[in-house]
């Protein structure tokens, strides 16, 4: 029986037509999250960070790290260039260098740093709108 045929099969939904992005065209904007090592900033790859389902680059200054914070949505990270890490609250970080990934669960407290000496790179899927909610009681401890 084809996929036609079969009245359980979901339809495909396809995204729009297909590109390719030099990496070098690719444009960051800041995105108002900072510390004093200087403030994260976001490429756009589809979708739109701002509204809705989305794949973000971000950008992550050398030695940036987090205050406690949690995003409304579940999202899918992978390291691009440098060495990151995103960890709960009160563990230690665990390098994840250039190729590594992890999954951040939604409405769960973390801190997300990048511990190379160059700036880092992640490219994040999201299935809603990204969100940054400081956890104001844990950055008092």
């Amino acid at each position: 029986m084809s996929n036609a045929e079969n009245s359980t099969t979901k339809p495909i939904i396809h995204e729009g037509p297909s590109v390719s992005v030099p990496a070098s065209e690719i444009s960051f904007i800041n995105t108002g999250v900072k510390t004093e090592k200087g403030e994260l900033r976001a490429g756009r790859a589809y979708g739109d960070l701002q509204n809705g389902r989305h794949g973000t680059f971000v950008r992550m200054p050398a030695g940036f790290k987090s205050p406690v914070h949690t995003h409304t949505e579940d999202y899918f990270a992978i390291v691009v260039e440098g060495v990151g890490s995103n960890h709960p609250v009160g563990a230690e970080a665990e390098p994840l260098p250039k190729g590594s990934y992890w999954f951040q669960r939604g409405e769960e407290a973390h801190v997300t740093e990048c511990l190379s000496e160059t700036d880092c790179l992640f490219f994040i899927v999201q299935p809603g709108k990204f969100d940054y909610v400081i956890d104001e009681t844990a950055n008092k401890k």
